[in-house]
């Protein structure tokens, strides 16, 4: 990837909604040429505009990681109801263990208890850990080189 890919990227990682002329001034690239990176990138490099919101505002003062392992059987209908929750705000497959790694947004932990619990009678759940986020101390912040 060219240089000035990477420091329109960049600039979008900053602050996605800054304007194609400011960062053209930033990055001395001329504004067509990133309104044409912009749409090679979009769908390809860039996946999603979007915007991080604090939830603890918004009445949802429980978050946490999730780890579930189910069997064999239960994986595939396990994926799709996650992908499906709307308390599921972002979904991982990973390894050592474990078959899927949740972040869930909750009202309080007496709903994600409910949650959990619901899971455990829908899924034949082999193992499952959870651990409740406390705070935000770096998020979405990887600044390309």
């Amino acid at each position: 990837m060219k240089k000035s890919d990477i420091a329109f990227l960049a600039s979008l990682r900053r602050n996605a909604r800054e304007t194609l002329t400011a960062i053209s001034r930033k990055t001395k690239i001329p504004i067509s040429t990133l309104y044409d990176k912009l749409k090679i990138h979009e769908g390809n490099v860039i996946i999603k505009h979007t915007t991080l919101i604090d939830f603890a505002k918004l009445g949802y003062s429980c978050r946490a990681n999730i780890l579930l392992r189910t069997t064999r059987d239960s994986r595939d209908n396990l994926c799709s109801y996650l992908k499906e929750h709307p308390q599921i705000n972002n979904l991982f497959k990973i390894n050592n263990g474990y078959d899927f790694m949740a972040e869930g947004i909750f009202e309080s932990v007496k709903s994600m208890e409910d949650f959990l619990d619901d899971l455990e009678q829908r899924f034949a759940l082999e193992e499952k850990r959870f651990h409740y986020i406390i705070d935000d101390l770096k998020r979405e912040c990887f600044a390309m080189q």
